[in-house]
């Protein structure tokens, strides 16, 4: 189970990095720029947030003695990206 949270994390990992670089698209005004709406800023932290507290909180799991809710945990925010972009959960 533990090899599952470390991929699991990475994942994670990958998956802010990736929010981090296209950032500059959906915001507009190229990498530095924050003029979007309010409403896609708010989104976008959480997300952000979610892909860092997901694998901490696998982690804390794991360390309470429960590895296997540990790595579902770490896996949400991954879940959730699969299934927005399969066009199953639409934002608006």
């Amino acid at each position: 189970m533990a090899a599952l949270l470390i991929v699991a994390s990475l994942v994670d990992g990958l998956l802010a990095i990736l929010l981090v670089a296209v950032s500059g698209f959906v915001f507009g005004g190229g990498p530095e720029g924050m003029s979007g709406d309010v409403s896609g800023v708010v989104i976008w932290i959480a997300a952000f947030t979610a892909c860092i507290a997901a694998p901490v909180g696998g982690f804390v799991l794991r360390g309470l003695g429960r590895p296997g809710p540990g790595v579902l945990v770490a896996l949400l925010p991954l879940v959730f990206a699969l299934l927005l972009t399969s066009g199953v959960v639409h934002p608006y």
